[in-house]
């Protein structure tokens, strides 16, 4: 028996939901490149690729040094870079060690920056891709914008790939649809901007967990259809799940891998006839994210009818409502995280475990790779 609080990954589930997303991928005519900023597991990434991905978005050079070390040589740095000092340096040694790089840009400044960082390495691995802003508006250009970037890349000696953009407008419970239609609109405008430049654009890439949602789960979500602008999907969430997905509707709560094993550790009854349980798996656990429009700090797996009403820094506290059953003391629970990508980065190990009960370690080896 292990001690609590620990994250827990169902072998199973987790399978079940690569190979899902990929036929998805496949259905749709697409390239599938997951984002392992979710999951920082060379565990992970190794069955992404095993069911057909074509290689990994990354978030940082950081995590593309991990990655890298664990053989992954096919990366897609999805954001615009700042490249001086030390970080030049790192990104022209994944370079110089034959790493395949495609590198976000979003300005003439980051342009000029990686230009500059990649002028002593063989540029034939690295290309560039210019970020469209469809809604988010965080990074990325306006789509229009994106033809007049791909062109001074292409006059500064860089290979284009192509265009790309994070739907995240997407995370709100009356979002995906509108989301997913914005990131055709924008993602098809930006080609067509970089064809105007007389540019090929052989890369479409988007697609966040809620914007390629299975239709069933999220009551009808874009599919694409016959209009399909993109070339590439960059899920992340979909491996594993979490609860933020789970209450958007994008994944059935039974496809959720991750859950966080906690113990009962403090009962009482509450005026109303309710329970309320302290869990020995806080924010440092769960992590402390919670959207405003959440139910709570988290899901309980097993009482979907619980609700998460407090976080201190090592202890949870779940409200029952009155009749429902709780768990005794020293129970435990599984609880999903609202935002896994933030509770993974919590922990050094995630355990693994199959359908007959075998557990493995596998290491969470980018917790922290942030620069």
């Amino acid at each position: 028996m292990r001690d609590t609080p620990y994250t827990r990954v169902d072998v199973a589930v987790l399978e079940q939901n690569l190979g899902a997303m990929a036929e998805r991928a496949r259905a749709r005519g697409v390239a599938l490149r997951p984002h392992a900023k979710t999951h920082k597991s060379p565990d992970i990434a190794a069955r992404q690729l095993a069911h057909g991905a074509v290689g990994l978005t990354v978030a940082t050079v950081a995590e593309a040094e991990v990655f890298a070390a664990h053989g992954f040589d096919d990366l897609f740095i999805a954001y615009p870079l700042w490249l001086e000092g030390p970080r030049a340096a790192r990104l022209a040694a994944l370079l110089v060690r034959g790493v395949r790089l495609r590198i976000g840009i979003d300005s003439l400044e980051g342009l000029g920056m990686l230009a500059a960082a990649t002028r002593d390495t063989d540029r034939s691995r690295v290309t560039v891709a210019v970020e469209v802003d469809s809604g988010h508006h965080r990074s990325g250009v306006e789509p229009e914008r994106a033809g007049a970037l791909a062109r001074a890349a292409t006059d500064l000696g860089l290979e284009v790939a192509g265009v790309f953009t994070f739907p995240g407008h997407s995370y709100s419970p009356d979002g995906m649809l509108a989301a997913a239609a914005d990131e055709q609109r924008a993602l098809r405008c930006a080609r067509d901007a970089v064809f105007a430049e007389g540019l090929a654009c052989p890369v479409v890439s988007g697609g966040s967990t809620p914007t390629t949602a299975d239709a069933s789960a999220a009551g009808g979500a874009h599919d694409g259809g016959a209009d399909d602008v993109l070339t590439e999907l960059r899920p992340g969430v979909y491996a594993l799940g979490d609860a933020q997905q789970w209450e958007l509707g994008a994944v059935r709560p039974e496809s959720i891998a991750l859950s966080v094993v906690a113990t009962v550790v403090s009962r009482r009854v509450d005026d109303d006839g309710g329970l309320r349980l302290i869990v020995d798996a806080g924010s440092k656990a769960l992590s402390s994210d919670r959207a405003p429009w959440a139910s709570g700090f988290g899901r309980c797996v097993e009482h979907p009818d619980a609700r998460i009403v407090a976080l201190s820094e090592h202890h949870a506290t779940i409200a029952f409502p009155p009749g429902d059953t709780a768990p005794a003391w020293g129970k435990r629970v599984r609880i999903v995280p609202n935002h896994v990508c933030t509770a993974v980065n919590l922990v050094d190990d995630l355990i693994a475990v199959d359908d007959d009960g075998t557990e493995e370690v596998w290491p969470v080896a980018a917790r922290g790779a942030n620069t």
